[in-house]
């Protein structure tokens, strides 16, 4: 099917709302939380989120394999229905936890992250995986990814919006109402045509597989530096805006502000795509995030209003990230006569470097901060520099080589 209707895309996309109030509080919230309400340490928990991250990571392409094994025809709407209950049991046992786990509490939230990853892993591969395997024509995909990702900022803002309006443990509850009503909906979405052509195959063999096409391999390689040089900051930005900009009360408008911004930036991306393809849409966006976070660096206690334009800025080139890499991904799977086939194979993998990204860049950000001399709440001028060094200038290294490799990629015919 190519032409969708907007319910239709609607019934699809809205699904993506709850896989992003999983996402954000799982890596913007969780550091700060459990720091503040069990005292646990910074490198305890940037510990904790890279052991649960590999393990999930790991589990991605399997399950990937595993939905492209499945001959059922409701492949995708059945796996994200297994997800459901892992989901809701994780995202209660990380901002909810019974008071006995005050204990041990280092192991409690080990447990409840790798159950709310077990849930969203599945839910999420499968989604993208239906969404991959709806339409090849280039204009009706950037439609269908920037639907989903639209619905999923719309879900972001919520999750930060929530805990400056209420405690972070009406979450959960909020959480429960909109994955439940979203997950009835994609009743209503169309479904995929499924190719028969299942072949006998390992596992490991059947998940390495995209690794044989030339174009996934540049472009997972342009994904992973430019995922791990997006996920730094949004680990660390509580502790940028508490520590280093002293705008502790911002931070939830701020947030607010930078996914509005993205969500905005959507249509804007989609044109671009449309008009000069998805590769060099996603290369201008990249050049536009080094800028604002070059500027970030220089900024100090009370610069309110010049980072409040760095968020918007940063928000807009954040639609690229989410709308146009998908959408390549897509490209690439159907020239390679893959679609309708391996979509969870490919996607496995995709979500394996997304959450590889996240988990280095809290198993690595924040244990190195500590070890330069950066406590959360502190006055140093030392720390207060390594933190800004981190958050802003790391980035920039990393996006400027994830520009590069793009730019080199043969993506730009797809």
């Amino acid at each position: 099917m190519d032409a969708f209707r907007f319910r239709q895309l609607l019934a699809y996309g809205l699904f993506g709302m709850p896989l992003a109030l999983v996402a954000l509080p799982v890596y913007v919230y969780v550091p700060h939380f459990y720091a503040q309400n069990f005292g646990l340490s910074l490198a305890a928990i940037g510990a904790v989120l890279l052991l649960s991250r590999l393990f999930d990571a790991f589990l991605d392409p399997a399950l990937g394999n595993w939905l492209d094994r499945s001959r059922n025809l409701d492949r995708y709407g059945n796996a994200i229905r297994f997800s459901l209950p892992f989901l809701l049991a994780g995202m209660y046992g990380l901002f909810i936890p019974p008071a006995f786990a005050h204990s041990f509490a280092l192991s409690w939230l080990l447990g409840s992250l790798l159950v709310v990853y077990i849930g969203f892993s599945l839910a999420t591969i499968a989604h993208q995986s239906w969404g991959a395997a709806l339409t090849q024509s280039q204009t009706q995909r950037t439609r269908l990814t920037a639907t989903r990702e639209g619905c999923g900022l719309i879900g972001v803002i919520l999750a930060a919006i929530l805990p400056s309006m209420m405690h972070i443990q009406w979450l959960p509850l909020v959480f429960t109402v909109v994955l439940l009503g979203s997950a009835l909906l994609l009743r209503m979405a169309p479904r995929p045509v499924i190719v028969a052509c299942f072949k006998p195959q390992s596992v490991t063999v059947a998940a390495c597989e995209p690794f044989r096409n030339p174009r996934f391999r540049w472009l997972l390689a342009a994904f992973l530096m430019n995922g791990i040089a997006a996920a730094i900051p949004a680990t660390l930005f509580l502790f940028f805006v508490d520590d280093r900009l002293r705008l502790a009360a911002f931070s939830g408008p701020l947030l607010v502000l930078y996914f509005i911004a993205g969500a905005a930036s959507m249509p804007a991306w989609h044109a671009l795509a449309k008009r000069y393809g998805e590769a060099r849409a996603w290369l201008v966006a990249m050049l536009l995030t080094i800028c604002a976070f070059i500027w970030a660096y220089g900024l100090g206690a009370g610069d309110l209003f010049p980072f409040a334009v760095i968020c918007v800025i940063s928000g807009f080139a954040l639609g690229a990230d989410l709308v146009l890499p998908p959408a390549l991904l897509a490209a690439v799977i159907g020239r390679a006569g893959h679609s309708g086939q391996k979509e969870g194979a490919y996607f496995g993998i995709w979500n394996w470097a997304t959450k590889m990204n996240l988990a280095l860049a809290a198993g690595i950000s924040l244990p190195l901060l500590q070890y330069l001399g950066y406590q959360p709440g502190s006055n140093s001028q030392h720390g207060a520099h390594a933190l800004a060094c981190a958050y802003a200038l790391l980035p920039c290294g990393l996006k400027l080589l994830a520009a590069l490799i793009l730019w080199r990629a043969p993506l730009h015919d797809v």
